[in-house]
């Protein structure tokens, strides 16, 4: 009986060397684990080198931009910022309810705001370009800065509005913001109700679409003249690109106007 015990035993010793996965049966799972997980870690570096050299093209389509062919906008009455005697001017097509302008606005402008428009080295201006087939109120978010602009506060209410981006902005969402502004109400009403400054934004709208955009933000780079509000384009940007593509565009702007 002692015989077969023990040959029973060093059997099983023998099955357990031979074959460890009958030893330990949770290390295959183990294994398959850390597969996943290598795939999973593989799969992350992809899509990060993909990311980064999605960003690179970019950044070389803004660097080198297709040369425009006669393309010359008005700035005639548009807001800016700046000096009005600066030597390049950056022209932004933009839309209040465009999620990638409101992008630009609260990332990347206040970088060339503070590096280049408060140093007089460009001088920045404001078009509208409401995509009403997107964007159903957006002209009239549009009109409202204009009306702000009566009394005084344009560039308050603008930041406003981008900042507060809101794609059912009504009649009392927009009292709402002239409120916050302080704006006296009736006569902003009385402004927002007559479309007074709707004419206005036709006209960017159609300047925009003669210079070719087709969506927002479409910006334009050029050099200015004493005494004439126009500009002739000579570099385009399209999209919430990154503060480094409008860097390498501006000074290689600015330092052609040296030459």
């Amino acid at each position: 009986m002692r015989t077969h015990v023990a040959f029973a035993a060093l059997a099983g010793l023998a099955l357990l060397v031979a074959y460890p996965a009958f030893a330990q049966p949770g290390d295959e799972l183990k294994t398959l684990r850390k597969e996943v997980e290598a795939l999973r870690d593989g799969q992350a570096t992809i899509l990060k080198e993909l990311r980064e050299l999605r960003g690179l093209l970019q950044e070389r389509q803004a660097a080198r931009p297709p040369e425009l062919q006669n393309v010359v906008l008005s700035t005639d009455g548009a807001p800016f910022m700046g000096d009005p005697n600066a030597k390049v001017i950056l022209v932004e097509f933009s839309d209040y309810h465009c999620p990638y302008c409101a992008r630009h606005s609260s990332q990347t402008l206040p970088q060339i705001v503070t590096e280049y428009v408060k140093t007089g080295k460009v001088k920045y201006v404001f078009r509208d370009f409401p995509i009403e087939s997107l964007h159903p109120r957006a002209f009239k978010v549009h009109e409202s800065a204009y009306c702000a602009g009566d009394q005084g506060k344009y560039w308050k209410m603008h930041g406003r509005l981008f900042a507060n981006r809101n794609l059912q902005a009504g009649p009392k969402e927009l009292a709402d913001e002239a409120q916050a502004v302080g704006l006296d109400l009736p006569s902003f009403q009385q402004c927002l109700d007559s479309g007074k400054h709707a004419a206005r934004i036709r006209t960017a709208l159609a300047d925009g679409q003669r210079a070719g955009v087709s969506g927002t933000p479409s910006f334009f780079l050029g050099a200015t003249e004493p005494n004439d509000s126009r500009v002739k384009a000579l570099r385009r940007l399209v999209g919430a690109m990154p503060y480094a593509s409008f860097k390498e565009a501006i000074d290689g702007l600015l330092s052609s106007q040296k030459q």
